[in-house]
């Protein structure tokens, strides 16, 4: 395959990559498989099945590992980069745009509107991943249990995440149920231009395996370790660096299903954001290409800005915006560049899938607690917090109900259930709508 044409391919797919991740791989399907034909549907899917076993962006993941079986390590560079390079800078201006303009009256009619129809767009990937996930009572009881935990208890998400996959464990082991993500191809597509054999491979080894991670583990924690050194060892920077780190470890499900966890955390624990802002970031991830977890940048930069220590508060948001997505993404080319040469070992792995489908059932729980989440902090402009023994919930004052935002989310739920408008139109219409409401408001 030649490079410079791969290059020029993975850029234009940069710039499509609008819709979530199924939207992406969808891009991806299409280009390489359906018009390039530089892979076989197998291939393909071979390729998917393993990033969906990984945490992290699966889209991000699969435009990475495709791009190592066409050219190999220089390939999986270049694609995973350019799949999240223009959402990077994409959201590195409207983070700037809010924290400029994020006062005014403009800005905040639109986001009166994007609010709303981002409670409406995480309901909707609620029904769509327990479509895909719940597929037996006990996996039902398994996201219920995920969402009562989450919401009534507060338990911490990574324990969530484990405990369901000792659970899909079990339930494999007791019912040795099937592969979760089993596909079926068909025998009547046309053989691709580069066959299987002719695509980039490497023996798996213990050299190989001990070098990327020892590269790898460098290039993940060098910008902590200099922010430590340069600035200082309680500064933002590397709260910031520690935090997102973690968080990347345990994305598993797509970034909804870690949002409600960085949104506990960022909103409550380190007080980098209000409560509401964390709908404004997500609202602004939605409208840009790339992986929708890039609104951890805009965490970032929110909370740099307003914490800036003995820096220009400028510099320390695209500093702290930077080194949060470079800590996000880097162990992303890890997992891919250290897992492909064992890709066939784990894909027919029954423990490692039947564990997966614990995780999947438990994100349906995840997502609807992030729902809860942002309904409470968009329609309510103030909630009381219930602590007694091991309860812990949030309630929203029912007099502080604010009814025009409670209207666009009801114009939301609409265009996106009844309309099945995508994600795009559905956020642009809400927009419209936030600043009639705003100019109706003001002529009042």
């Amino acid at each position: 395959m030649p490079f410079s044409a791969a290059v020029r391919t993975w850029f234009l797919i940069s710039l499509q990559t609008f819709g979530g991740p199924a939207g992406q791989i969808a891009v991806m399907q299409r280009t390489l498989v359906d018009e390039k034909r530089w892979l076989s549907q197998r291939r393909f899917l071979h390729a998917l099945n393993y990033c969906m076993l990984l945490p992290g962006p699966e889209a991000q993941q699969l435009a990475t590992y495709t791009g190592w079986l066409l050219n190999g390590l220089r390939g999986a560079l270049v694609a995973g980069t350019l799949f999240v390079l223009p959402g990077v800078v994409t959201m590195l201006v409207l983070s700037a745009v809010y924290v400029g303009y994020g006062d005014t009256s403009a800005i905040e009619a639109v986001f009166l509107g994007l609010g709303p129809a981002v409670i409406a767009i995480v309901v909707q990937a609620v029904v769509r991943v327990s479509q895909r996930a719940l597929t037996s009572a006990d996996l039902v009881s398994v996201a219920v249990a995920a969402f009562v935990a989450l919401t009534l208890f507060s338990v911490p998400f990574p324990a969530v995440v484990l405990g369901a996959a000792v659970i899909g464990w079990v339930l494999g082991r007791r019912r040795r149920a099937e592969t979760p993500y089993e596909t079926r191809t068909s025998d009547d597509a046309p053989a691709p231009l580069i066959s299987d054999h002719a695509l980039h491979a490497e023996p798996p080894s213990l050299r190989r395996a001990g070098l990327i991670l020892s590269v790898g583990l460098g290039l993940w924690w060098a910008p902590v370790a200099g922010a430590a050194l340069l600035v200082s060892p309680d500064s933002i920077f590397v709260d910031q660096g520690l935090f997102f780190s973690g968080a990347a470890l345990v994305t598993f499900g797509g970034a909804y299903a870690v949002l409600s966890y960085v949104a506990s955390q960022a909103v409550s624990v380190y007080e980098w954001l209000a409560p509401g802002e964390m709908v404004r970031g997500l609202a602004l991830a939605e409208t840009t290409p790339g992986p929708l977890i890039m609104v951890v940048q805009f965490v970032a930069f929110v909370g740099a800005y307003r914490d800036p220590g003995a820096l220009d508060p400028w510099l320390a948001a695209v500093l702290a915006a930077l080194l949060t997505s470079w800590v996000t993404f880097v162990p992303c080319f890890l997992f891919i560049l250290l897992g492909a040469p064992y890709v066939e070992r784990l894909r027919h792995n029954r423990h490692l899938t039947t564990a997966l489908t614990g995780i999947t059932a438990a994100v349906v729980g995840v997502i609807a607690s992030l729902a809860v989440y942002f309904a409470l902090h968009t329609l309510f402009a103030e909630t009381v917090t219930v602590a007694q023994g091991p309860l812990h919930l949030q309630l929203p004052q029912v007099r502080t109900l604010q009814v025009p935002e409670l209207a666009i989310t009801g114009l939301a739920v609409a265009l996106v259930f009844w309309r099945r408008w995508g994600v795009l139109r559905t956020l642009g219409a809400c927009a419209v709508a936030g600043i009639g409401v705003q100019l109706a408001v003001s002529s009042w």
